[in-house]
């Protein structure tokens, strides 16, 4: 487990006069989930959502009395961590990683629709056996939002309720726009980050999870991101790596040496053959497709 301390420097002034009328409702709102706690761990990954969270936590209740706490294992990409640390450091909280250990779960392994199941079950029983006690926590909170709460491809809400964490955006009814328009008033940097979800969705369900697969998508995805793409995702079909990129982007790999530059650098991941998604970035789409899919009762 490892400690960042923010520096004092990144400590910011009451930011809450500065907010418009919309804007400072949604604070009040989500500061109004934190009532009655005094030290709050904030389940966080520095995408947009614990980001929020965390900004408003610590102008809620005081930077000295909030800790992020960063989840790192091999389906984090070392730039979420770079990302998540920076964000963290600007908000001025104490920032702790530590290793959730959800690849030791059968569960998580299988890959199953319900992989983030077991995932978010490993991170907060971490949180609960290695950081409460040590940290004097009397509360934890994720960043769902109320968008997120009524998705079906999201079985980790049913963890955090089981360890009792807290969900102050959805709670608070604030939708992915709403927490994007209060991250930009608040001049947080990763207001307009695309979503992330963890590596281990790029790996169809029922397809085991490995950290050398892990691996492959990373070293995959930096090389398209290399390439100037604001956004991707390489799904690993086994000696087939299927990119996708924004469909607004995909003139670009119209261009032969773009294109020749991704291919050799994902062969370099280790994969045979590359595939360019025509359809463009699809999040969610292996949970997504198998949940329509499904018959129903």
């Amino acid at each position: 487990m490892t400690t960042v301390l923010a520096p004092a420097s990144a400590r910011a002034d009451d930011v809450r006069d500065r907010l418009d009328d919309a804007e400072r409702a949604d604070f009040d709102a989500i500061a109004a989930e934190l009532l009655g706690v005094t030290r709050l761990g904030v389940a966080y990954s520095g995408g947009v959502d614990s980001a929020l969270l965390l900004a408003v936590a610590a102008e809620a209740l005081g930077r000295d009395r909030v800790l992020a706490l960063l989840g790192v294992s091999p389906s984090l990409a070392a730039s979420e961590r770079r990302i998540a640390r920076n964000v963290a450091s600007r908000i001025g909280v104490e920032l702790v990683e530590f290793d959730p250990g959800e690849g030791e779960l059968a569960g998580y392994r299988a890959n199953g629709l319900d992989r983030c199941f077991f995932c978010k079950s490993a991170l907060f029983t971490a949180i609960d056996e290695t950081i409460v006690a040590e940290y004097r926590l009397d509360a934890v909170a994720y960043g769902e939002n109320h968008d997120d709460s009524a998705r079906p491809d999201r079985p980790g809400s049913a963890a955090a309720r089981e360890h009792r964490v807290l969900a102050p955006l959805a709670a608070a009814g604030l939708t992915k726009a709403r927490v994007r328009a209060l991250a930009r008033a608040l001049g947080l940097p990763v207001a307009d980050k695309p979503a992330a979800p963890c590596l281990a969705s790029r790996i169809p369900h029922g397809e085991e999870v490995t950290p050398a697969k892990l691996r492959q998508i990373e070293d995959a995805e930096s090389v398209v991101r290399a390439h100037g793409f604001s956004d991707c995702r390489v799904r690993h079909h086994g000696a087939v790596a299927r990119i996708e990129v924004p469909e607004a982007e995909l003139a670009r790999l119209l261009d032969p040496e773009v294109r020749a530059a991704i291919i050799a650098g994902v062969r370099e991941a280790g994969f045979l053959h590359v595939a360019f998604d025509l359809a463009g970035l699809q999040s969610g789409l292996f949970s997504l497709t198998l949940l329509t899919e499904a018959p129903r009762g």
